[in-house]
């Protein structure tokens, strides 16, 4: 809950706003200000104060306890012209909320962290667990210090800057295993789910790469499951702060000692029907669960079967060890094989400001980005420093999704860019063929040529309508000219991309001749080049004087169906199939 405080009228009237934008988010404190701030600290995960920065810091001083708890604070101005992210800006969400703030709003965001100003990731913004000096790691990384990367394997982690450099055990080239050993001089950023030693200059990232398998007799105890899982991976020298879930067999789905050890962990609980686990092949099967859920194993199974492909058994079966009765535990710990990440972002038609909030939060959050080389010129200052850049040219379409799929199998967080929304005649489906089960696939929309080129013309898609590429270098003329006469005998509004280039220059005239078979000439069509960027144009014409040597692969081409209609310069096909007025022809 987002607490919202404020002292002035004009305070109140852009607090009711913000209160109006955000129904369900926000709660309103009145009151004499003192209290209203107490009241929303004790009870609020964020503030949004109405108030001056200097005031609000007088408020909020005895009430600071520590950075992890305390809640993130907002500041802003009487005119309402910045919102200064002032308190928790990376554990309490001030700097996302000032950016939210700013939006709603039509304030400027005010961030000073030094990490999001300089484009660095936050080591405790990752989104992972973490222990260790976090501000001396992160401040040797501000100063261009070198900082040491140790990693058991790669994870898809943002970019980082330059000056961390190292490796994967066993892996990349300059890679030292992490091991037992003398305190490190230097800076030191590690990712590993082991328990390792840790000096004054060193920080340690837990990525999630635990799958604790549990197996437990009913009425088994929290205090046995959690003990035994503790004691295992203590004696496994691993980390409770990588184990990213617990797993188990359906029938224990409901068991108070499972689930409360689940929650001791702060992990949910996977369960999987008796015959998959039956399927998993165990070294330690057992008659004892065979005969009870039907299975021959659990904790090795569901930890096995919840790792997924490439997982490793690191500790076989362990039963508990309670005193003056039988064990009704049993744990098994498996560890994932990186599962890398990627972004398919879809960059809009061109313009800036179309690109959207969330495509720009992939773009930084990729460590690899591959596209094509105009289309990354397009969007290199929205990078993060030490984003690797893969580009090339026209044409390498399939090498570049290959090329993408591959990164994100080493384990990177990757993004693959594409003009428009990546999934409409763009770098979504050939990634996507070449993509398995073994990484995470994100789809990021993008405004399409089609929509941004229909906002120029009015509203042209008002009812049914397809968009028809007329390029043949992969699919066939004949495909092309039945789907071309299906959308004219259908009467549908039709958007041609790959309307013309050089090579090909009688395709438009053919497809727009079998359109005129099933419409007069005085339908509408709508020709926009460049749709939404500075050197773009557009005109409105008809089927019957559209000059198809006008038109290249810049190009979209809409034409109307039989309702569609010029009103004052705009085309407009109406969401019904006929005009509900004559006023309206």
């Amino acid at each position: 809950m987002i607490g919202l405080i404020s002292a002035t009228a004009a305070g109140a009237s852009a607090r009711d706003r913000l209160a109006t934008a955000w129904p369900g988010r926000t709660r309103v404190y009145d009151g004499p200000v003192r209290e209203a701030v107490e009241r929303a600290f004790a009870e609020c995960d964020q503030l949004v104060c109405f108030l001056a920065t200097g005031a609000t810091v007088r408020l909020l001083a005895p009430l600071l306890t520590d950075k992890s708890t305390d809640p993130g604070v907002v500041c802003v101005d009487e005119a309402g012209r910045y919102a200064v992210s002032l308190l928790g800006g990376h554990g309490g969400g001030a700097n996302s909320l000032a950016t939210e703030v700013g939006s709603a709003l039509s304030a400027t965001p005010v961030i000073t962290t030094a990490t999001d100003a300089t484009g660095i990731p936050g080591l405790d913004t990752l989104g992972l667990p973490f222990e260790g000096a976090v501000a001396t790691v992160t401040r040797a990384m501000l100063d261009g210090a070198p900082v040491t990367l140790r990693a058991d394997t790669v994870w898809p982690l943002p970019p980082l800057p330059p000056n961390v450099a190292g490796g994967v055990a066993g892996g990349v080239a300059g890679g030292v295993p992490l091991a037992p050993g003398t305190v490190r001089p230097d800076a030191t950023l590690l990712v590993s789910d082991r328990v390792v030693p840790l000096g004054p200059a060193d920080v340690v990232l837990r990525p999630p790469s635990l799958v604790v398998g549990v197996g437990a007799s009913r009425g088994v105890g929290v205090d046995e499951v959690y003990g035994l899982v503790v004691d295992v991976l203590r004696d496994a020298g691993l980390s409770a702060l990588s184990v990213g879930e617990l797993a188990t067999v359906d029938a224990k789905a409901d068991e108070p000692g499972i689930v409360g050890a689940a929650a001791e962990l702060g992990v949910p609980v996977r369960t999987y029907p008796a015959d998959v686990l039956a399927s998993v092949d165990v070294p330690n099967p057992s008659d004892a669960p065979l005969a009870a859920v039907g299975t021959p194993s659990v904790a090795e199974a569901a930890a096995l079967a919840a790792a997924g492909r490439g997982g490793e058994l690191l500790v076989p079966k362990r039963k508990s060890s309670p005193q003056g009765r039988p064990a009704m535990a049993t744990c098994a710990v498996v560890r994932r094989a990186p599962r890398g990440r990627l972004a398919v972002v879809g960059l809009g038609p061109g313009a800036r400001d179309l690109v959207t909030p969330r495509a720009v939060a992939e773009l930084r959050r990729a460590s690899v980005l591959v596209g094509l080389d105009q289309y990354v010129d397009q969007i290199r200052d929205l990078l993060r420093p030490g984003t690797r850049v893969i580009e090339s040219g026209l044409g390498r379409e399939e090498e570049r999704a290959r090329t993408a799929v591959a990164e994100a199998r080493a384990g990177h967080a990757v993004a693959l860019i594409g003009s428009g929304d990546a999934g409409v005649y763009a770098m979504a489906s050939p990634a996507l063929a070449e993509a398995a089960d073994d990484i995470e696939v994100v789809g990021v929309p993008g405004v399409t040529a089609a929509l941004a080129a229909a906002a120029i013309l009015g509203a042209p898609l008002g009812h049914d309508h397809v968009s028809i590429s007329l390029s043949d270098l992969h699919t066939p003329w004949e495909v092309i000219e039945r789907r071309v006469r299906a959308a004219a005998e259908a009467d549908i509004v039709v958007t041609f991309y790959n309307p013309r280039s050089r090579g090909r220059d009688w395709q438009l005239p053919k497809a727009l001749a079998l359109l005129a078979e099933h419409r007069t000439g005085t339908t509408p069509v709508g020709v926009v080049r460049n749709a939404s960027r500075p050197d773009g144009t557009s005109h409105l014409t008809t089927l019957a004087r559209i000059d198809p040597t006008t038109v290249d692969m810049m190009t979209v081409v809409t034409v109307g169906n039989t309702a569609t209609r010029e009103i004052a310069g705009r085309m407009v096909t109406p969401r019904g199939y006929r005009w509900q007025s004559e006023g309206a022809r």
